[in-house]
């Protein structure tokens, strides 16, 4: 059953020392930064923002920022074979690096962290241009994930210090995404709760819900599953590893093929699912298919709802209902060749919740698309 696992609230210094106001930017590190960049605004309808390469002073790496609503994306591609970012490709593929949170001070996020036991990926630098000055700094989570504590109180440029506005001609419009809604880490076998504690005792999260194998398993695969929330509910971070099953689960296949820990899908929230979707499938993004059946049940199961059923069967749009409401949401297919990194569009009305009711279904539609991998 789904259960809030709230923790006790700590003294109040504990519990305010760090504030996280947003998501401020996911960096993905890709083969081939301008293709992919392209993909996203043609597939997804995001739009230009920023650039930094060789033209703004950079030698070893280009990035492409883009946009959509509240949602930043940074595509990063190295310019030579022998760097950090192209050994991280070599063994990951494309995948995300950092998950930047927004903050009021970067140093303050940094140094309070560090004495709660993370461990540093750069100590706090400042960056600075005729727009003002960004402070930043970084730490390290699950695999070679890191998060980058982002202060830009200061800063009235488009993106960071080094990039540039970048000027298209191909501005495809958007799909309606609107705010990061969460992001999934996969972990290894027994390291769920490590980083679950991570994210509580070093950021000042909350276990929000718990899912054992009982609650996301079907005959074949399983896995558990932590969601940590920050204060104000605006980051939640899913933690998931793999349990005991009659097959390979679909966490075990994303740790074979990212070859570690790291984020496994990011939850794009939209306030319009059936635009949305509607807008994705016409421009080529591929969605999970939901068995036929899963729709027999759907009233009896979450009531009245505003959205017309046989447009959502018809999208493959999944509905799932909690004490606050309910939920609409749909995962793409790997938006890459390797089955790792994915998408999911959520629309919420009222819903907290992470679509419990949808996990058996979900579950199938993944198993299914393994068994065509031979990988289940």
């Amino acid at each position: 059953m789904e259960t809030a696992q709230l923790t006790k609230p700590k003294e109040k210094k504990d519990k305010e020392f760090l504030t996280i106001n947003g998501t401020d930017y996911i960096e993905l590190y890709v083969g081939n930064a301008k293709q992919a960049a392209h993909y996203y605004k043609t597939a997804f309808g995001f739009q230009s923002v920023a650039y930094a390469g060789l033209e703004t002073g950079l030698k070893d790496r280009t990035s492409y920022v883009l946009r959509q609503g509240k949602i930043t994306l940074v595509l990063t591609t190295p310019l030579h074979s022998n760097s950090e970012i192209g050994e991280h490709i070599k063994k990951h593929g494309d995948g995300v690096k950092v998950i930047a949170f927004w903050v009021d001070d970067a140093e303050s996020a940094y140094i309070e962290t560090r004495k709660r036991g993370a461990t540093s990926a750069f100590t706090p630098i400042v960056e600075k241009d005729s727009f003002g000055e960004v402070r930043r700094a970084g730490i390290h989570a699950y695999g070679e994930t890191l998060h980058v504590f982002v202060e830009r109180k200061n800063y009235k440029g488009t993106f960071l210090p080094r990039f540039v506005k970048w000027d298209s001609e191909y501005q495809p419009t958007d799909t309606g995404l609107l705010y990061v809604d969460h992001c999934v880490g996969n972990v290894e076998l027994g390291a769920m709760n490590k980083w679950a504690n991570f994210y509580e005792n070093v950021l000042g999260f909350t276990n929000l819900i718990t899912f054992d194998d009982k609650d996301i398993s079907t005959e074949y695969t399983a896995l558990m599953s932590k969601v940590m929330a920050n204060g104000n509910g605006r980051i939640k971070f899913p933690i998931n590893e793999p349990a005991r099953g009659k097959k390979k689960s679909q966490v075990e296949e994303y740790l074979d093929f990212y070859e570690g820990a790291g984020c496994q899908h990011i939850a794009v929230a939209t306030d319009n699912i059936i635009h949305t979707v509607s807008e994705m499938r016409k421009r080529g993004i591929e969605f999970l298919h939901v068995p036929g059946n899963y729709y027999d049940t759907v009233t009896e199961r979450v009531g009245k709802i505003k959205e017309d059923l046989s447009v959502l069967k018809g999208l493959g749009i999944m509905v799932d209902r909690d004490e606050e409401g309910y939920l609409l949401q749909i995962f793409t297919k790997p938006v890459e060749d390797r089955p790792t990194l994915f998408f999911e569009i959520i629309q919420r009305a009222g819903a907290k919740s992470f679509g419990k009711g949808n996990f058996q279904a979900l579950f199938e539609s993944i198993e299914a698309e393994q068994a065509k991998r031979g990988t289940l």
